[in-house]
């Protein structure tokens, strides 16, 4: 790469402390005129800088500064957590919006790399909020051990719907999902032993011999518990960028591709259709669980109408109004649809009308998303 294609890093810095800002605001603000205000001036900004460049811009100095990138993000969020120290509702959004993007990012591996169709996901989510709270009955098991077990634990949940996914395609393998998340909620609703329609009651997380339950206090300085929740969150959300820049950026993103484009042409030239598939789907649902478990153990109670095939259809809506297939557009998204409908509790039931509004203009506006996926560049170094 020539010293003229090499971006500076500063654009992801930038970008970075910006959008932690607004999600900070958007978080804390309760007057909801304000709130639409800033909405419509984030909208405007983004726009602009979409038609001029700018996005692309930061993309590139992401890509090419990742380090950078962590470091600015890691910084932005301590800063956000700083400003709303001692307000638990925005905090509490701020988590929730980290865990929803992990939860995107893995159906960002199914669906935008792999091609795999999941109208499941609140019923895989469900399944590692579950098996935390299953996990729970056994005090011993230390937390970290009980957030990794429920991902697995919807890993293996997840391979019984294997044989159908890998023998359905498009909307046939789309329906293979969408029967498991309803199929889900009749289980857990009709299960005595997992609440019932009452629910379960969760402990908050223990790390280290640091309860999560507690504030923190600096001196005189008091933080409210739930940052403890946001930078797990960040660092679940962090592993989740992770796996799925590794898979983007090597040669098993190529074959992901392949597979997602055309899998009778792939087949032709020795691509194993079926492991690539798997690999896809068992890295979402792990994400999936992992980000469900964490939700349960953060909210301390768990029942089967926090995991609706609405949510399903929200977490779906997130990965294609960020942009399918760039793993980046699913924080923007998340934030616009969890904090969105929170916000305008004012219009009362008119707030899900204006909010199918807003997510309609947006993909009208921009069809590709609000991060449109580039085209992918084989040039040596360079993977888009």
């Amino acid at each position: 790469m020539t010293s003229a294609q090499r971006a500076a890093p500063w654009p992801a810095i930038i970008a970075a402390f910006v959008f932690a800002g607004m999600l900070a605001a958007v978080a804390a603000i309760d007057n909801q005129r304000l709130v639409i205000a800033l909405l419509c001036a984030f909208a405007v900004v983004w726009m602009a800088a979409m038609r001029l460049g700018v996005l692309a811009r930061v993309e590139r100095s992401a890509g090419q500064h990742p380090h950078a990138l962590r470091g600015a993000i890691l910084l932005a969020a301590l800063a956000a957590v700083a400003l709303l120290h001692e307000d638990n509702f925005g905090l509490l959004m701020i988590a929730t919006v980290l865990l929803y993007a992990t939860c995107c990012i893995g159906l960002t591996i199914q669906l935008g790399y792999a091609g795999l169709s999941n109208f499941g996901a609140a019923g895989f989510v469900g399944t590692g909020a579950y098996a935390a709270a299953v996990f729970n009955w056994l005090p011993w098991l230390p937390d970290p051990l009980v957030l990794v077990g429920a991902g697995l634990i919807t890993v293996i949940v997840g391979s019984l719907l294997l044989l159908p996914v890998l023998r359905t395609r498009g909307h046939y393998a789309a329906l293979t999902t969408l029967a498991f998340g309803i199929m889900f909620g009749v289980f857990v609703d009709a299960t005595p032993v997992l609440g019932g329609p009452q629910g379960l009651k969760l402990a908050g997380i223990t790390l280290l011999g640091w309860d999560f339950s507690n504030d923190i206090r600096v001196a005189n300085f008091v933080i409210s518990f739930y940052a403890n929740y946001v930078l797990l969150a960040l660092a679940i959300f962090a592993l989740a960028i992770f796996i799925a820049s590794r898979l983007d950026r090597s040669w098993l993103g190529i074959w992901l591709d392949s597979v997602r484009l055309d899998e009778i042409a792939s087949a032709v030239f020795g691509v194993n259709i079926g492991w690539w598939k798997i690999l896809a789907f068992t890295a979402g649902n792990f994400l999936a669980g992992l980000a469900g478990a964490t939700y349960a153990k953060m909210m301390g109670f768990i029942a089967p109408n926090n995991f609706t095939l609405a949510d399903s259809l929200m977490l779906v809506s997130a990965v294609i109004l960020g942009g399918i297939g760039n793993r980046w557009g699913a924080l923007p998204a998340t934030a616009i649809l969890v904090l969105l409908p929170e916000k305008l509790q004012f219009i009362q039931e008119y707030r899900l009308l204006l909010f199918a509004i807003v997510v309609v203009v947006i993909l009208m506006a921009s069809p590709a998303g609000l991060v449109p996926r580039r085209i992918r560049r084989l040039d040596p170094g360079v993977v888009a």
